[in-house]
C-alpha cells in the first residue's frame, strides 16, 4: 500500500502561483511513475502532469503547458515529494487536484491515490 498526501492548495487570484506537494510513504519502492489530477464537480478528472520515478519521462497537459511544472527529486531507493509549481493561474485552473501514484506509467494504472487540494482561481 502507498499512502498519498497532497498540500498547498489555496485560493489565488488569476495570474497569481501556487505549489502544491505530495508526500508518499509505504510501500514507495514499488511506485514508478506518479502524476497530478484535477477534477472539478460534474466533470470528468483530467490528468495535468506526469513523472517518472527517474524523471526521464514528464508529460503536460495540453492546458497547463508553458504555465505548470512536475518535478520530483528521487534518491535511488528513496520517493522524495512531487511538487507541482503553478504560475500564470487562470480561474479554469479551479479545482480539486490530486497526487496519484502506479507502478507502470500507463495512465490507467494509478491506483493509489490522495485526499485532494483545493486550488481555487478568481478572475
Amino acid at each position: 500500500q502507498v499512502r498519498l498526501v497532497e498540500s498547498g492548495g489555496d485560493s489565488v487570484q488569476a495570474g497569481g502561483s501556487l505549489r502544491l506537494s505530495c508526500a508518499a510513504s509505504g510501500d514507495t519502492l514499488s511506485v514508478y511513475c506518479m502524476a497530478w489530477f484535477r477534477q472539478v464537480p460534474g466533470k470528468e478528472r483530467e490528468g495535468v502532469a506526469y513523472i517518472s520515478r527517474t524523471g526521464g519521462y514528464i508529460e503536460y497537459a495540453d492546458s497547463v503547458k508553458g504555465r505548470f511544472t512536475v518535478s520530483q527529486n528521487n534518491a535511488r531507493y528513496t520517493l522524495s515529494p512531487m511538487y507541482l509549481q503553478m504560475d500564470n493561474l487562470k480561474p479554469e485552473d479551479t479545482a480539486m487536484y490530486y497526487c496519484a501514484a502506479a507502478r507502470t506509467c500507463n495512465k490507467r494504472d494509478y491506483n493509489y491515490w490522495g485526499q485532494g487540494t483545493q486550488v481555487t482561481v478568481s478572475s
